[in-house]
């Protein structure tokens, strides 16, 4: 790969990726209403695999959740208490076309929705969820399976590195065009249960004649959830021309008004009929944090 398409918000990296799960661990979230009545906040237990708290033996606990480490460095028999289990399942699908691989500011489109779907990946994670990947390109998708704790965090970020640079290579050799999003999202639905969160990251460039049909379908027995990345909000609304270093030429949607330029708001567009959250490419990640935490909370499908 060339100089210039290793350059930082061009290319993309995992060890960025892997510490942007600091910034959802530091993230102030409230604790969650107990299934009980009075509303009391408390951590919800259950006979899940993660730890939620060690507390001493009493009369009628279930002696197979002894903790011999703390029994043995107390002399008094502990127990574990385990969170509840929830399977929440989040298949991150997120766009690699061509039309996604430019910006005008910090990073690519293409990072920037890579950047996106890691902080809600975390997030779902953090929970005690799983999350797979979807990478759409010029061929095939990459896809890593659902998995959970943070190993299976990494496969997705390592999926998303590696398709990157794989539409990266495309686009340098001049390979192809974008195939149409709605053939694209054909497999989105075969590769997680339902109930499952899909959640897609694009520009929507060439959605295709299918797309709201394809979304319907999708919504029928998963809940899609749609991330729409833009930049050049600065500039004049418009259709500009870019012409590539491989001399392809495309033209895409700049600028966004005055209502663009109100970083406080979390803008909300209409796509295919299904709302997406808008997200600006330009924009610093501690923003783009923020705009995801409050358009994604945690307990969601608790």
């Amino acid at each position: 790969m060339s100089e210039a398409l290793s350059a930082p918000g061009i290319a993309l990296r995992a060890d960025p990726l892997i510490a942007l799960r600091r910034r959802v661990l530091s993230a102030e979230t409230p604790a969650v209403l107990a299934a009980l009545p009075g509303g009391f906040a408390t951590r919800r237990k259950g006979h899940g695999l993660e730890v939620a708290d060690m507390r001493e033996y009493v009369a009628g606990d279930d002696i197979r959740h002894l903790d011999r480490g703390t029994t043995a460095r107390t002399g008094r028999l502990h127990i574990r208490e385990f969170q509840e289990e929830r399977d929440r399942v989040t298949l991150l699908v997120v766009d690699f076309r061509p039309a996604m691989l430019w910006g005008v500011r910090r990073a690519f489109r293409s990072v920037a929705a890579a950047e996106a779907l890691v902080l809600i990946g975390w997030n779902v994670i953090e929970i005690g969820g799983r999350v797979g990947m979807m990478a759409l390109g010029q061929g095939a998708p990459v896809v890593v399976p659902p998995a959970g704790r943070v190993r299976g965090m990494l496969n997705v970020i390592g999926g998303l590195v590696r398709a990157h640079e794989a539409a990266l290579a495309d686009m340098a050799a001049g390979q192809g065009g974008d195939p149409s999003l709605d053939a694209a999202l054909s497999r989105a639905d075969r590769l997680v249960p339902s109930g499952s969160e899909i959640v897609i990251a694009s520009g929507f460039d060439v959605p295709g004649p299918g797309l709201a049909d394809r979304l319907n379908a999708l919504a029928r027995r998963r809940v899609p959830r749609l991330v729409m990345i833009r930049d050049g909000q600065d500039l004049p609304r418009g259709v500009y021309p870019i012409v590539t270093r491989d001399g392809q030429r495309l033209r895409v949607a700049l600028g966004g008004g005055a209502e663009a330029q109100d970083s406080t708001a979390a803008p909300v567009q209409t796509v295919a009929g299904h709302s997406a959250l808008v997200l600006d490419a330009g924009a610093e990640i501690e923003a783009t944090a923020r705009r995801i935490a409050a358009a994604f909370p945690a307990e969601r499908a608790a």
